[in-house]
Parts: C-alpha cells; structure tokens; sequence
C-alpha cells in the first residue's frame, strides 16, 4: 500500500456518501433545485477558501472530494435536463 491511499479511500468514501446524499435529497424533495445545489456548492467554495485555520490532509480530502460531488451531481443535472 501507498503512503496516500488513505487519502484516495477517503476520498471515494465522502465523494460516494454525498453524491448518495444529494441523489436522495433530490429523489425526496420536491422543492429542492439545481439552484439549490449551485448555492451550496458556491458556499462550500467559500468555505474551502477560508481555511485560516488549516484543516489539515484529512479536511482537504473531504472539502475537495465533496466539491467534486456537488459539481458532478449538477453537471449530471444539467446533462439530464438539456435532453428532456
């Protein structure tokens, strides 16, 4: 094993556990829009920016696995919704 794939195992885990997340708040919640989503995700941008305090390897792993779930989910989204 690698020195980083925890790192690569953490990532999958929050990446699959917020896609999975998001995926089921969407199924459930009637209300809930991709502006919904672009507004989360722009304010999990500005959170990841305010890292004065350092959140360390683990913390970079989850803020940028989720970002990438957040950007994936609307991306599908948006795929879905151009070919309706």
């Amino acid at each position: 094993m690698g020195l980083d794939d925890w790192q690569e195992k953490k990532r999958e885990e929050v990446y699959a556990s917020v896609l999975r997340g998001l995926e089921r708040r969407r199924q459930a919640d009637p209300t809930f829009t991709i502006d919904d989503a672009r507004s989360a995700l722009e304010h999990l941008y500005i959170l990841d920016g305010n890292d004065w305090l350092g959140r360390g390897e683990l913390g970079d792993v989850i803020s940028a696995a989720t970002l990438a779930a957040y950007e994936y989910f609307i991306h599908e989204w948006m795929k879905e919704k151009e070919q309706a």
